[in-house]
């Protein structure tokens, strides 16, 4: 069967309609053989957002813009945005989506999931939220800057007035005085400071010999502790009022027992206070010295008796004898 040339130019030209509808629609970030469907923003502010630009969830792309249409002619209702979502994902309904305006790559619209159970459905509009866009963001943090870039500036103009002030010679000989006791405190203690023989070196050596000490004699302060508290606990269960009131006692009554002693009454008192009783002691104690002198030089007169020698008849002794009386006799 012979196709007529006419109906040959009729299925090219329809096969080019359709491939071009489907390169258009590709371009554009649809598909014709993928199942998609359709949600829509409401934004009231979509600068730098254009037909194609992706839509994401968590960084992954699911669907693009495809359409963005003024709701009203006086734009109060805001301006309707057509996403296409080509990813087979849950989208809660209490999602919100955002402009992202990026500084070098192109805008975008994020979603941000919420938790809802019952998730957005074909021709279901998608909550939103305004976000403001980089550069404003950039200009109002810009603008704070400025404002600390031109005290600065003023800052820096006092400071080189004086640093200028400084090249005068007065100014100039008190400032190398200066640098010189900078250097020389600086020396000072990068001496101090020196890891071998320095004085914090060695301080911190003596700190850890000293906690070493510690250390190694720790058993020995728990005991140490334990005695002590051992002591104060017997210290504080001993009957120290009690002992010292009978101390007080006891002292009150020996000073009783002294002054009966130093007074006149009583036998122990008239013995260390009478002088009399003292003589008549000392008469005694001469009178038993003279009875035995005279005992001992004359036996006789005493013991009477005698198998050889006659009867001593000669008289007794008056007095002691002056030897007997300054010393002890002989043995």
């Amino acid at each position: 069967m012979k196709i007529a040339n006419e109906t040959k130019i009729g299925v090219l030209a329809a096969v080019a309609i359709v491939a071009l509808i489907m390169g258009f629609n590709f371009l554009k970030g649809s598909s014709l053989f993928e199942h998609t469907k359709k949600i829509y923003a409401v934004f009231d502010n979509v600068e730098g957002l254009d037909v194609s630009n992706a839509v994401q969830i968590n960084g992954l792309q699911i669907g693009t813009v495809t359409a963005i249409n003024e709701s009203d002619k006086d734009l109060r209702s805001g301006i309707v945005v057509t996403i296409t979502i080509k990813k087979d994902v849950h989208i809660p309904s209490n999602s919100i989506g955002v402009i992202n305006s990026g500084l070098i790559s192109s805008s975008s619209i994020i979603i941000n999931k919420g938790d809802d159970s019952v998730y957005l459905q074909n021709g279901d509009t998608l909550k939103t939220k305004q976000k403001s866009n980089l550069f404003a963001q950039v200009q109002q943090s810009i603008n704070p800057v400025i404002l600390q870039l031109g005290g600065t500036l003023q800052s820096l103009d006092s400071v080189i007035q004086v640093i200028g002030s400084l090249f005068d010679p007065r100014l100039k000989n008190n400032l190398s005085a200066i640098i010189a006791n900078m250097a020389a405190s600086t020396a000072s203690l990068e001496k101090m400071l020196n890891t071998q023989t320095g004085a914090l070196a060695q301080s911190l050596k003596n700190m850890n010999e000293f906690t070493a000490n510690l250390a190694r004699n720790n058993d020995h302060i728990t005991k140490t502790l334990e005695n002590t508290e051992k002591a104060t606990a017997n210290l504080a269960a001993a009957k120290i009022p009690e002992t010292v009131d009978a101390l007080r006692s006891t002292v009150s009554q020996l000073g009783s027992t002294i002054e009966k002693m130093n007074s006149s009454n009583g036998s122990l008192g008239l013995l260390l206070n009478d002088k009399k009783l003292y003589q008549n002691l000392d008469a005694t104690a001469r009178s038993l010295n003279t009875l035995l002198d005279d005992l001992r030089l004359h036996p006789k007169r005493y013991v009477n008796i005698s198998v050889f020698g006659k009867k001593d008849k000669t008289g007794p002794l008056m007095a002691p004898l002056p030897d007997s009386a300054s010393k002890p006799a002989n043995k």
